[in-house]
This record gives C-alpha cells, structure tokens and sequence, in this order.
C-alpha cells in the first residue's frame, strides 16, 4: 500500500535503509546526477514530495524532497519509517551566523535548537534534538576524504523564515519582542547556522529511535549581510550531492 502524502510503498525501497533529504523536490535530480551511471529513476512525486531511486557505488539510496520546515519533513519521516527506511540525512541550504564560516562551507549539525513546533508535539522541550554519532561520522569522513571545508556544531531550526530568523526584511519590518536580539544571542552561544527543519528530524529519530544527521551548506553569512548569493548554489549542490551519497553509502553498508 502506497503511503499518503509521499505516494511510496514499501515494495519500491524494500532493499534500501538510507535517504536523503533536501527540502527543494528541483535537488532531488539535482543530487541523483552524481550517482552511479544510468541508475537514477524517479519513483514518486506528490506535493513537495519528490521520490528518486538510485545508486551509488553500486548501494541502492533514496532521495526525498520534504518542502519547507519542521511539518512536511515529519510527514515524510512517519511515512518514510512506515515503509522500512532507517536512516534519514537532512541536505540543504543555511545562513551561518558565525563571522568565521565562508560562503560555500558545509556545517554538520551535531545537534539543534528547537525553535519548531512541530517537534513539541512529539517530545516535550527538555527532550534533546541531537543527531546519531554514527551519522556526524560519516558526513565528516565524506568531507575530509574530498576535502571540503565544514564545521560541526548546533543548528538553531526556526519555524519561520522571517521573523524566526529575526529577519527584518519583511512586509511589515517589525519582529516581535521575543524575536529581536535572538541571533546575537544564538551567535554568542555558538550556534552556527539558522535553517528550518533539523530539530524536527532529530526529536522524530530519537523518538522513533532511528538514525538521523543533517548537512548544509552557507549560501550567506548574516554577520555580513542579509543577501544569500544564489551564485553559489551551483557549488553547494554539487558538494551537498557527493557528500550526500557518500554518507550514505558508508551508512548502507
């Protein structure tokens, strides 16, 4: 039986264990190309919910687009779990909020803040959004065996793009009390990155005790500007792909 949102049965990934996700269906052909020659075959697509099989190195993977935030990643985490999948690595693209990360670098999330909602309604507060050791070991060996620049460290996952983030850029210019000085704040305590979906992966994998681990990469750096140069997107996919599948693959076998 085909799940709901994701339109995938169980028959179609029977003999794969890991699945990448990025938030924009447009990645998910985008990271199948670095797979194995002639292997990638799109399987699904619904909504935001775009399915592809593939291999690498001869390793039978999924990719699954999720959409935006904390909501649409848990429905394809429940659905994907339903289905036999184990593993789940979160890819995509982030605003570091650290003066000393590039634009192009990839951040391992080790663990995040959980500015969600959608991850309350499965854990209290208390409970931590950490991702699984043996994932943040493969993204880091993937890296340092093409050696790419990264950083490890805590991810803050807003539900909001705007004002979550303390982004005054709005139709209105005004954050709430609560939002304003909050990424000095996350900066001084080291947080890394804002993106949008990370808490909601690791509360759902540590309740459902799954595997889970995030990557992204910088497509700005808001200590500088508020502008994400969509001139490296090019890059980030490309490094997000390969060491996407890598990871992976190391996790497959």
């Amino acid at each position: 039986m085909k799940q709901y949102h994701l339109q995938l049965s169980e028959d179609q990934v029977r003999d794969i264990k890991v699945v990448l996700m990025p938030g924009d269906p447009q990645r998910v052909e985008k990271i199948a190309a670095f797979a194995d020659m002639n292997s990638a075959q799109l399987i699904a697509r619904n909504r935001e919910y775009t399915s592809c099989r593939c291999k690498f190195q001869g390793i039978p993977l999924l990719i699954t687009s999720t959409g935006i935030g904390g909501p649409s990643l848990a429905i394809a985490v429940e659905e994907l779990a339903r289905i036999g999948i184990e593993v789940f690595i979160r890819v995509g693209t982030t605003g570091a909020i650290q003066p000393h990360i590039n634009l192009g670098d990839l951040i391992i999330t080790t663990g995040a803040v959980r500015l969600d909602g959608t991850s309350s309604h499965y854990a209290p507060l208390e409970y931590p959004a950490v991702a699984s050791y043996e994932v943040i070991t493969a993204l880091k060996q993937s890296c340092d065996t093409q050696n790419l620049p990264y950083h490890l460290g805590i991810t803050a996952s807003s539900d909001s793009f705007y004002p979550g983030q303390e982004r005054y850029d709005t139709y209105s210019g005004y954050v709430i009390k609560s939002f304003q000085g909050s990424l000095e704040q996350w900066r001084k305590l080291r947080v890394l990155n804002y993106e949008m979906e990370a808490a909601t992966l690791f509360t759902l994998a540590g309740v459902f005790n799954l595997k889970s681990g995030a990557i992204c990469g910088a497509i700005v750096n808001r200590t500088q500007t508020e502008k994400p140069d969509d001139s490296l997107l090019e890059l980030v996919e490309t490094r997000l792909g390969k060491i996407g599948l890598l990871a992976a693959a190391k996790l497959s076998s």
